[in-house]
């Protein structure tokens, strides 16, 4: 399991970082607060408080590298 903060300050940002993780192999979430959502959902994202960067964990290994660009 791998753990990074990521900013999703855009719509565009979200919509790029939603396909980024469709296109992996394995489960990712992301955390804000007590919310705890399926990354790879762009309602759930939508729920978050996008102010300030989200938590994303890799459930099953480490952190894509195309998620680097997102990193807060």
């Amino acid at each position: 399991m791998s753990t990074c903060d990521v900013r999703l300050n855009t719509i565009s940002k979200i919509k790029e970082f939603v396909e980024t993780l469709r296109a992996q192999e394995g489960n990712f979430t992301l955390s804000s607060g007590r919310y705890c959502i399926d990354a790879k959902s762009i309602m759930g994202i939508f729920s978050l408080d996008l102010s300030k960067p989200v938590h994303l964990t890799a459930e099953s290994g480490n952190i894509p590298a195309e998620v680097k660009a997102f990193m807060a």
